[in-house]
């Protein structure tokens, strides 16, 4: 085995430009498409369960608001293996890549137990937190039924690590899709009663993400006990010993990791919270610009895990001209796709705005009117979104995680909140406040996150030469 990925990893060396911008393409397109299915999927039970009515819809939203912050925080820890393994795989290191893995999936095992009386007291909650008594007990019974899904989720996240570092990250595209057509269908059986079977609603829905999460899981393990390359690290034999260096390890590098994404993910609500005291109109197109945001966020999304895996490769090997190259590569991928898609945006804000709302409706004029500023804005917005998001990636990979999560921290709240409220409120800029208020908290963060890879790698590179 040793043996095997030894001649893998010198394979992978090749040192060309074009050799990094093909190995940055091979691992990012694949899991460019995975952020794309799996955005899918969530925007496909959002519009089953709206078929229920305003109430139901309501309920799901806040439900899987819920779900989603303590899923994300939890991710941090399966994040935090990818540059363990990837650096372990790197230097030829099989038993460091297999305690990874073991020690990442321990870790989401305890993550879920924690937060079991979170799920337990989710109507307790939903009601302190001010919302509607009937909602919240919809949302509070879905939320009951998909802790079951959390385990499965985050350990098929832990296993990425072991087919991303590998060079296999195309059977996490593939699985992602099966469980989108998985999801569709089954969501449209027991959600609203089709094919002979009861209609559940959102119960049905519960029910439905579950048997997803776990799916995913069980497909994500049966291919890796299938394939002589990967079954060969034997992840699942003596699976009770631990390795408590490498459990601190994933522990130390993944709360970090977990507390930059949660702020990032609450800048954002954050920011639907801010709109939300303007009006239901300025509501409604910052929506709107949001979600188109947020599409195109899932290609530099998908880059920055290639860069964590990429880089974490190279600075496993020791080989920091390649790690440089890496970088640059995937730098200028991002960057370029990035710029392509905000000039889209800025050019057609209106056509691409009038996909989310129907035309006919009494408020649509003035919401598109209100939101093609915000498109526009969007566009230089998702430029730095995406540097910012492959720096990070990039940080990662030289399992740098505790400085980065300062300087985001700073970037996105006394930065980037406090400004956007200073420029929507006192000022009287409204939403464009807002959103000119992220563009220039997360341009400091892209910033200084740049600016942070380059001082690591010029540290390390010293480093090494002593």
């Amino acid at each position: 085995m040793q043996q095997f990925v030894r001649s893998l990893a010198a394979h992978d060396a090749g040192g060309s430009w074009n050799s990094h911008f093909r190995a940055t393409f091979a691992l990012g397109i694949p899991l460019i498409g995975s952020q794309l299915a799996q955005l899918a999927i969530h925007t496909t039970d959002v519009v089953i369960v709206g078929q229920l009515g305003a109430q139901a819809l309501a309920a799901m939203v806040l439900a899987g608001q819920f779900f989603f912050t303590i899923f994300v925080f939890g991710s941090g820890f399966s994040i935090a293996v990818v540059p363990m393994v990837a650096q372990a795989y790197g230097r030829g290191d099989v038993v460091s890549v297999r305690r990874s893995i073991r020690m990442g999936m321990w870790v989401s095992i305890l993550y879920t137990l924690l937060t079991a009386p979170l799920f337990y007291n989710a109507e307790a909650i939903l009601l302190a937190l001010g919302q509607k008594p009937e909602v919240a007990a919809l949302a509070a019974n879905y939320v009951q039924i998909i802790q079951l899904g959390l385990l499965p989720a985050l350990l098929f996240a832990v296993l990425r690590a072991l087919v991303s570092a590998t060079g296999r990250a195309g059977i996490i595209l593939y699985v992602t899709l099966v469980m989108l057509v998985m999801n569709a269908i089954l969501a449209y059986a027991l959600v609203l009663g089709h094919f002979g079977l009861p209609a559940l609603g959102m119960t049905g829905a519960a029910i439905v993400a579950v048997i997803v999460h776990v799916s995913s899981f069980l497909f994500m393990v049966l291919y890796i006990q299938t394939r002589p390359e990967t079954r060969a690290y034997e992840l699942f034999v003596r699976f009770w010993r631990p390795d408590w260096h490498a459990f601190r390890e994933v522990l130390m590098l993944g709360v970090p990791i977990s507390v930059t994404i949660l702020a990032e993910v609450s800048l954002f609500t954050a920011a639907s919270l801010l709109m939300g005291r303007i009006g239901t109109i300025e509501l409604a197109a910052h929506g709107i610009a949001l979600q188109l945001a947020s599409i195109a966020f899932m290609i530099p999304l998908g880059l920055a895990q290639a860069a964590t895996v990429r880089v974490g490769l190279a600075h496993g090997r020791g080989n920091y001209p390649e790690l440089i190259r890496a970088a640059v590569a995937v730098m200028v991928l991002a960057s370029v796709i990035s710029l392509a898609g905000g000039v889209l945006f800025m050019a057609i804000p209106h056509l691409l705005g009038g996909a989310f709302i129907n035309k006919n409706t009494a408020d649509a004029a003035a919401v598109l009117s209100y939101a093609g500023p915000l498109i526009a804005i969007a566009g230089i917005f998702q430029l730095v979104d995406g540097v910012q998001a492959v720096a990070s990636g990039l940080l990662r990979g030289l399992k740098d995680a505790r400085v980065p999560m300062i300087l985001a921290l700073i970037s996105y709240w006394p930065i980037g909140f406090l400004l956007a409220w200073v420029l929507a409120f006192p000022l009287g800029l409204g939403g464009i406040g807002i959103w000119i208020g992220f563009l220039v908290g997360l341009t400091s963060s892209s910033v200084l996150l740049c600016a942070r890879f380059l001082h690591r790698v010029r540290h390390d590179m010293k480093t090494a030469r002593i």
